[in-house]
This record gives structure tokens, sequence and C-alpha cells, in this order.
């Protein structure tokens, strides 16, 4: 492709996008448009989900732990004699039967453990969930950000297009010089620079926007309002600690912990275990046995010492990555609210730059027009105005950027707590239909069933 086609296709994006005011709010897609199709499109999310399915499995083999163990056998010998014609080989059919009767609470202890570990999941589910969307945020903003500045950068070339132009005509009657032409010329040059840089970043930008949403952008609306945030830095990371993802699975990851210290003593116990066999031979002679056993560990060479000291440095691990991810939490909620607070003072800044360069660039025109102003001074007072044009700009975005950071801080940038309208993934209908480890006839069987087609996994 040549430069000139690439320009032409790089323009037509930009177009596509700054047309939206244009064509109408009803046609242009909104950032909770984007939000919703990043939810339910994201590969990474489905990823997990199927993960945390495959955690809830967990909790289904636990359980069937409890239940007896029923094996059919069939077993076929041969054994050569030396006596002429004379083989020896027998043939049994059987069935054999296990059950656990007592492991000191091993065995629930393992459902347990399965159990937080789903919570676990979840939590860290909910945490990817906010990466999505916080993705999504920044994919659109960026794009929002990169079409304004091409509109910006465009409106500088046609403005210095006619400063090129008053430049030129004024130097025909002799009221500037050549040096003044040649410095017109050179901002028009570096305006002409300028847009096709804004027209590459947009560019970028739109492919960001596909990676993060799953599609190219169309036609964007300008962002909203911003979303409401705690009236102090208090209350928000008040609100963090109760309510963010990260500290939930820490606090599931210390329980998980403690019962691992359970389940490493109750290893050093007896065990009690009840059998049944029954078998048929060749000549249909039949023998049935049943009995209960009593297992209680002696010497193991130090291995079940070592899992309960293992145990328990773990449960201790645990705690102090609780205590540390509290920190980094509230330490990421200071973080976004400073950035909060200057961002909203750098657009007010911004503002009054933008009023105060508008004044000046215009009265620099008007007086240049009366020979009290030089052609450089014109072109660095419109420089000045476009320079707070597009710190505002990034001002805005910044803001917005800082905002649903704080959200995602406290734990909040959730499609739950947005609003988006959409319908949620709910982790619990399947585990509520394996959790009892179902066989497929039964009733809970069909449940499972169901909840599978709707996950379009038959």
């Amino acid at each position: 492709m040549s430069r000139s086609r690439l320009s032409i296709t790089f323009k037509a994006g930009a177009i596509a996008i700054l047309t939206c005011a244009a064509s109408g709010a009803a046609k242009a897609e909104t950032l909770a448009d984007a939000l919703v199709t990043a939810y339910k499109h994201s590969h990474l999310l489905d990823q997990n989900r199927a993960l945390l399915r495959a955690t809830d499995e967990n909790v289904a083999q636990a359980v069937a732990s409890l239940r007896p163990i029923i094996s059919f056998i069939a077993t076929s010998n041969y054994s050569p004699t030396r006596a002429p014609g004379v083989d020896n080989l027998q043939s049994q059919i059987g069935l054999d039967a296990s059950l656990l009767l007592y492991d000191n609470g091993a065995s629930q202890l393992a459902i347990d453990v399965a159990k937080e570990t789903v919570l676990a999941t979840r939590e860290a589910l909910v945490s990817l969930e906010q990466n999505v969307l916080f993705g999504a945020v920044s994919a659109y903003l960026d794009v929002v950000s990169a079409a304004e500045f091409v509109q910006l950068r465009g409106n500088n070339v046609r403005l210095l297009t006619q400063e090129l132009r008053a430049a030129q005509d004024r130097f025909e009657v002799g009221d500037v010089t050549r040096t003044d032409v040649a410095l017109a010329e050179a901002r028009f040059a570096a305006a002409r620079s300028g847009e096709a840089a804004a027209i590459g970043t947009l560019a970028v930008a739109r492919e960001s926007f596909r990676a993060a949403i799953g599609r190219y952008p169309g036609q964007l609306t300008a962002v909203p309002r911003v979303p409401r945030i705690p009236n102090t830095l208090k209350e928000a990371e008040a609100l963090a600690v109760r309510t963010h993802p990260d500290i939930r699975q820490a606090q599931r990851n210390v329980t998980i912990a403690d019962l691992n210290i359970g389940r490493a003593q109750a290893a050093m116990k007896f065990t009690v275990n009840a059998s049944s066999q029954f078998r048929l031979d060749q000549d249909g002679n039949d023998t049935f046995s049943t009995g209960i056993q009593l297992n209680q560990p002696i010497y193991r060479g130090g291995t079940l010492t070592s899992a309960l000291r293992q145990a328990k440095a773990n449960r201790d691990a645990q705690r102090a990555a609780l205590l540390n991810t509290t920190h980094l939490v509230r330490q990421s909620v200071g973080n976004a609210w400073a950035n909060v607070a200057v961002t909203q003072a750098q657009l007010a800044a911004t503002d009054r730059q933008i009023r105060a360069s508008q004044i000046a660039f215009r009265g620099f025109q008007e007086e240049a027009k009366l020979g009290s102003r030089t052609t450089l001074e014109v072109l660095d007072a419109e420089q000045e105005l476009l320079d707070a044009r597009t710190n505002r700009v990034d001002a805005q975005s910044q803001q917005y950027v800082a905002i649903y950071s704080l959200l995602s801080a406290m734990g909040l940038l959730t499609a739950e707590h947005l609003g988006l309208g959409v319908q949620t993934y709910d982790p619990a209908a399947y585990y509520t239909a394996v959790k009892s480890a179902p066989v497929p006839s039964s009733k809970r069987g069909k449940q499972l069933d169901k909840v599978l087609k709707r996950l379009g996994q038959n």
C-alpha cells in the first residue's frame, strides 16, 4: 500500500469516529456499550470461568471419597503342568466394595478445603473481570482522545493554511519579509506532521480497542459523566478493604491453610474401612467375604510430621500474604485518589489556559493586521492555544482513567456495580449442579446437563 493510500485509510477511520456528533447519539456507541461487549466476548473471562468450573469439580471429587467404591473384577490365570493333557486354568468374576467408615475428619476437611478453594477462585475471577473492564475503559478513552487529537491537528492545519496564505499575500505587497513567509511555511509543515502523527496514534488506538473489546470501534460518543466516588479517602479505603476481590481471595487462602493443618494432623491418626468381596469361578462356585480394617500409621520416615510443619508454614505465609495484599490495596486506593485530585486540578487549569490563550491569539491576529505584531508572534500564540486544547483532551482522559482506577482499586469495577444491564455469569449455577457429585441418570445429573447446555459445552 502506498503512503498516500495509507494516509487515506487512516483519515477514513478518523472521520468515522469524528462524525459521531453529526450522526446523532442514537447511532453512536457509548462507553457502557463497549464495556458490555468486552464483558460478553472476553476470551480471558471464558477461559477462567472454565477453570472455575474445573475447581468446582474438586468438591464433587472430595464428596465422592466418602461414598462406597464398587468394582467389577474378572481374572483368568493359566498354569501349565507336566502331566500330559492336563492344564490348570482358573477364571473368576466378582465384585469388590469398600467404604471409608472413619478417618478422624480428614475427608470432611478435604471437602471444606475444596469449597474454600472454589470461593477463592471466584474472587480471582472477579479480579480478572475488573482487569478486562478497565482495559476496555482505557481502550475506549484512548480512541476518543486520539480522535479529538486528529480533529485538533486538522483544525490547526486549516488555520495555518490560512496564515500561510495571508503571509504570502502580505509578502507580495511588501508588508512582511521572506523570513515571515518561511516561518509560516515551517509551522505549516510541522502542523501537517503533527496531523499525520495523530492519525497514526488513532490507528494504534483502534487496534488496542479491538484487542480489548473484540472489534474495531464504530462511532463513539464523548465520554459520559464521571462515576460517583466516595467523598473522602478514608471512606474509599474502608470500602476497598471490605470489597476488593484480592483481599477476599487472600482471606480464603488463609482459611484453606488452616484447614490443611487439620488435614495434616488427621493423617497421623487411624482410619477405619469396611470391605466386601464376592467371587464366582468357572465351576459355579461362589465365595463371599466381608470385614473391617483399622489402619494406624506408626512410622513413615518423618513424612507426616514434615507435612504438618509444611502446612503450618503455608498458613503463616498466607497470613502474611493477606496483610501484604491489604497494604497494596490501600496503596492503590491512595494512589488513585491522588491521581483523581491531580487530574481534576489539571482539567480546571487547562480550561483557564484555553480561555486566556484564545483571547491572546485573537488579539495577536488583530494586532498583526495593524502591523504591531509579527508573524512569529501570531504563530506562537496559535501554538499555545493548540497546546492548551491538547492538554485539556489529555487531562480529561486522564481524569476518567484515574476515576476508573479508583473504582478498580476499591473492587467496584464490575459489570454488576456499574449497572451495565448485561446478564452476568453466575458461578453458583454449575457449582450447585456438581457439588453433590451426581451420576448422569440422577435428577442432579439431568440438571447438570441443562447447565452445560446453557454454557455451550455440549
